[in-house]
């Protein structure tokens, strides 16, 4: 090696040419270096050694040749020494040779010399003790005796010398002890020493750690696991763990459940520990749990292969015996009582042992309605059972003794609200979960005559036509009764409140089973507008209850009435003679024919017309008033005429009634005074009839407002004569005699009274004797 460049090609060209000169001067130097130095490392100092100044080394061309090509070395020429150029190691290099040396060439020129190089490499302990396995798996019988040897493995270390193996070492075992035999090579042998008998059944195994050291320092070691196995003999029979037991099981379980595994233990291994189970019965005990549990032989699992009934058996004792294989054969048993749990399996039942139905609504509040009886199979917390019905019902449980209750009412009972009621008791037990039945029952409510038959209005308003046959329909009361049975069998009747001359069932009768009225004559509106009809409706119940309604019965006018010409009065088939002035003008006011209707509405409305002649007649009546005016200029030397006027009413059919006027000059009278009706002093053909119909209905909502306060406690029914029952606060001012009446208060020309028709002179004559419960009403005087 020269500048740190290394040459081994140039060796073999240098040799062939130093081949021609003379043998060159060699020396040998010696050096030794420890394996772990650090490359880099000086070795020696070459230039010292050979005796050479350090500046001539390059001038020489020293150079540095390995043998083999192996490149551990080199020359440091600035410095004169020998490096080390990469880590050695002398176990790689010299394997197990007690001796390792590196043999190295050093070249230089001028003169041409050789020096051999032999470099020692020291070995260093840098290598642990090794064994060939880990783990040394060894066996021994239990019954061995003491002293017995067991060989084991010999740890390796390729260090050399007093850092290879010295000594080994054995884990403490109170049954094992180490001893060492040196071959004749001085290989150390470990082997293991029984000292103290074995029991596998304590110690089936042992596992111990042997240690190999070596001499170095510091001192480096190797271990290997040991394990010993004790081979197994029957000398232990099979024991119970524990002998007696206790399994609580739940009896709800399913089939196949695992109540226990027995604990059965043989020391021994093998044929020897192999151990078979069995149940155990004697004439004693003939087993019946045989039927209800299966053992496995092999396994000792006990199991259930029936259901279980707590409440048929709470516990079964089971015998079991366990034998191995061994030979002979040894046998231990086990004693296994299993306990069941009460489980709340079974739902309480509900006896219904006695029932009062129907009961009477009426029934005072504590009345025993029905006795029940509950029980549960179950035991404990999972038999106590309670009793619940609906808290809104009208009952409540009451507890007579254990496990049995009474049904008692515990309020008002009704059957008008409710007919009956499905009672539904419901058991419920304290087990967990919870378990619950229930029944449910019908329990009818009988009726009690405590309702009174009811109107659906106190009030009411029928209409019946005048002249109606006998027999005519009036009208049909319903009531009601929310009772059942014969106390709600209704029956009409018509009361006769002695508030009238004439009883009303005079008039009408009522079908006493559906409330219709009937009359019992015809009727005549110009006698009787309307009647107070009381009725009455009982029930069939004990006591009788009862209660009243009254129907206004309105009588609707028919055209039954012709006109009745009042003014001029003319006996019958005799003409009225009129005389009027010769000079009289168109339009002069010869006569007025005054007329009424005992009917009344569109029945009483009255129109004024002449008869159609040959002879055109000078004259003209008004349609409306009855006045006969002039129509055309008169002659002195006319004759007198002879005018027919009719007076037709607006009845359907239409009614009429004639009279025969003759004028003629003689009378006079003032132009002030006006004949016609009391309702039309104006006489104008266009004029509208007074809607007659709107005084009626008027009259009908007054009779109700006074019939609606009667029923409020504020008025009596009939509040006196002519008052139609309206209370004094709607008279006199509206009684019947002041309803309007186009009959009366006729204006006789040239007169300063008033008319009474024919009607209104009736209705005077009647006024004491009337079969209605309405007085007619007297005339009013014309202002």
């Amino acid at each position: 090696m020269l500048g740190g460049r290394s040459l081994p090609w140039q060796l073999p060209l240098l040799l062939a040419a130093l081949s021609c000169v003379p043998a060159p001067s060699s020396s040998q130097l010696l050096y030794s270096v420890p394996e772990d130095r650090e490359p880099g490392s000086s070795v020696g100092d070459l230039a010292k050694d050979l005796g050479l100044e350090v500046r001539s080394l390059a001038a020489r061309n020293l150079r540095l040749v390995s043998e083999g090509g192996q490149r551990h070395f080199q020359v440091d020429l600035a410095a004169g020494v020998l490096l080390l150029a990469s880590r050695l190691d002398r176990e790689a290099l010299c394997g197990q040779s007690p001796t390792c040396s590196l043999h190295l060439q050093l070249v230089m020129e001028n003169p041409l010399q050789l020096h051999r190089v032999e470099v020692d490499v020291l070995d260093v302990n840098d290598n642990a003790p090794q064994f060939p396995k880990p783990e040394v798996v060894l066996e021994i019988t239990e019954v061995a005796n003491p002293g017995t040897r067991l060989p084991l493995e010999v740890a390796e270390d390729p260090d050399m010398g007093s850092n290879s193996i010295s000594t080994y070492e054995l884990s403490p075992s109170e049954h094992f002890t180490l001893s060492i035999n040196v071959r004749g090579d001085g290989v150390k042998m470990p082997e293991m020493v029984l000292e103290k008998a074995l029991d596998r059944e304590k110690v089936a195994v042992h596992h111990l750690t042997l240690t190999a050291l070596d001499g170095g320092n510091p001192v480096k070691s190797g271990t290997a696991k040991v394990t010993i196995h004790v081979l197994d003999a029957n000398d232990n029979p099979p024991v119970c763990d524990p002998p007696v037991s206790k399994v609580h099981l739940e009896e709800n379980v399913p089939v196949g459940t695992l109540v226990t595994k027995l604990n059965v233990t043989d020391l021994d291994e093998g044929p020897n520990g192999d151990v078979e189970y069995s149940f155990k019965t004697s004439n004693n005990a003939p087993g019946k749990f045989t039927k209800l549990f299966s053992l496995d032989p092999r396994t000792g699992e006990i199991r259930t292969k029936a259901p279980l009934d707590y409440e048929e058996s709470s516990a079964y004792e089971i015998a079991v015996r366990a034998r191995d294989k061994g030979s002979p054969a040894m046998e231990g048993h086990c004693h296994l009582r299993v306990e069941l749990i009460d489980i709340n399996d079974n739902s309480p039942e509900i006896m219904l042992t006695s029932l009062s139905s129907p009961v009477q609504e009426d029934a005072t509040p504590g009345t025993v309605i029905a006795l029940i009886g509950v029980k549960d199979s179950d035991s404990g917390d999972n038999g106590q059972v309670r009793l619940q019905i609906a808290k809104e019902l009208p009952f409540k449980l009451v507890s007579s003794f254990k496990e049995h209750f009474s049904l008692v009412t515990n309020g008002p009972l009704d059957r008008e609200k409710a007919s009956g009621y499905n009672i539904t008791v419901r058991a419920v037990d304290s087990g967990s979960p919870q378990r619950a039945t229930q029944k449910t029952f019908y329990l009818r409510i009988a009726d009690v005559n405590d309702n009174a038959p009811n109107f659906s209005s106190p009030f009411d308003t029928a209409h019946v036509q005048e002249n109606s046959f006998p027999g005519t329909s009036v009208f049909s009361v319903s009531a009601s009764d929310p009772d059942e049975g014969s106390n709600a069998k209704l029956s009409y009747s018509i009361l006769d409140n002695g508030m009238q001359d004439v009883p009303i069932s005079t008039y009408f009768r009522i079908d006493q089973d559906n409330g219709t009225i009937y009359t019992m004559r015809a009727l005549d509106y110009e006698q009787d507008k309307v009647f107070q009809v009381p009725v009455e409706v009982k029930d069939a119940g004990s006591p009788v209850l009862s209660s009243t309604a009254v129907v206004h019965v309105f009588v609707l006018d028919e055209n039954d009435n012709a006109p009745t010409i009042v003014y001029p009065s003319v006996p019958k088939g005799s003409a009225f003679h009129q005389t009027i002035p010769v000079l009289a003008e168109p339009g002069y006011l010869v006569t007025k024919i005054v007329a009424v209707d005992a009917d009344s509405g569109h029945n009483a409305w009255l129109s004024y017309q002449l008869q159609e002649t040959a002879e055109v007649l000078p004259f003209q009546v008004e349609r409306r008033s009855g006045e006969i005016r002039v129509a055309q200029a008169l002659r002195e030397s006319e004759d007198p005429h002879r005018l027919v006027v009719e007076v037709r009413d607006n009845g359907t059919p239409s009614l009429s009634a004639s009279v025969q006027a003759q004028p003629n000059t003689d009378w006079r009278f003032s132009q002030t005074q006006r004949p016609g009706t009391s309702g039309s002093q104006n006489g104008e053909e266009g004029g509208a009839w007074p809607n007659n119909q709107f005084d009626t209905e008027m009259l009908q909502a007054m009779i109700l407002a006074s019939a609606n306060e009667a029923a409020d406690g504020n008025s009596t029914l009939g509040g006196g004569t002519g008052t139609m029952g309206l209370s004094a606060r709607y008279g006199p001012q509206f009684t019947l005699q002041h309803v309007p009446d186009y009959r009366q208060n006729v204006y006789i020309p040239g007169s300063t009274a008033t008319l009474t028709n024919a009607a209104g002179k009736r209705d005077a004559k009647n006024s004491g004797s009337s079969g209605g419960n309405k007085k007619k009403s007297g005339k009013k005087e014309k202002k």
